[in-house]
This record gives structure tokens, C-alpha cells and sequence, in this order.
């Protein structure tokens, strides 16, 4: 399956200006990441959040997010938000969340 495009294009408004964003095909989807360090994406019809791993328990008990779990073992700081959880605010709010946690990581080469 392909990767939601119009979800890509909304990120794509998102990170437009924004320096240090890139995009990059990753994960059957697309991948923005921010100094080197992947940010958010889209895999299939959902958004790929990354956050600090010690919310891991908080953020999965929202009803729109499930584990990042492509391999068959879920990722830690990593979660898939829904389409229905990306609604509107929604992905400016997942964004944001994402963002706020990338730019305390150290830039990669």
C-alpha cells in the first residue's frame, strides 16, 4: 500500500521554512526529519509520532495512537496516530509534540 499523500502534503505545509527539515523516503512511507534526527512521517494512512521514550505508556493510551509496531516488535518513542487522530489540529498538535522532542536531540552528519 501506498503512503497517504495528502497527509504528506499537510506535513509538507507544516515544515515549509522550517530549517534543518528534510523529507526522505523511509519505511514504505515518507519521513521528515530535523537535523538528521526523524521527526514525524506517514506510513500508509498513518502519521509516525517520535517522542521521548518515558511517555511511551502515556501517549499509547490515546484512543488515536497505537505502538509503531511495522517489524512485529514495537518501537519505544515511536507510536502511529490514525487518521481520525490527525483530523484538523490534530496533526498540527502531533507535529508539534514530535518537534518539541527532536530539537533536544543533537544533530546527526
Amino acid at each position: 500500500m501506498a503512503y497517504d499523500e495528502s497527509l504528506a502534503k499537510r506535513i509538507d505545509e507544516l515544515v515549509k521554512g522550517k530549517k534543518g527539515v528534510t523529507r526522505k523516503q523511509m519505511f514504505g512511507g515518507i519521513a521528515y526529519l530535523l537535523n538528521g534526527n526523524m521527526c514525524v512521517g506517514v506510513h500508509k494512512d498513518e502519521l509516525i509520532i517520535r517522542y521521548d521514550p518515558k511517555k511511551t505508556e502515556e501517549i499509547t493510551t490515546d484512543k488515536h495512537v497505537r505502538p509503531f509496531d511495522i517489524t512485529g516488535r514495537p518501537m519505544k518513542g515511536w507510536s502511529l496516530v490514525n487518521k481520525e487522530g490527525t483530523k484538523g489540529s490534530g496533526l498540527d498538535k502531533w507535529f508539534e509534540f514530535s518537534l518539541s522532542y527532536v530539537k533536544s536531540l543533537p544533530a546527526k552528519k
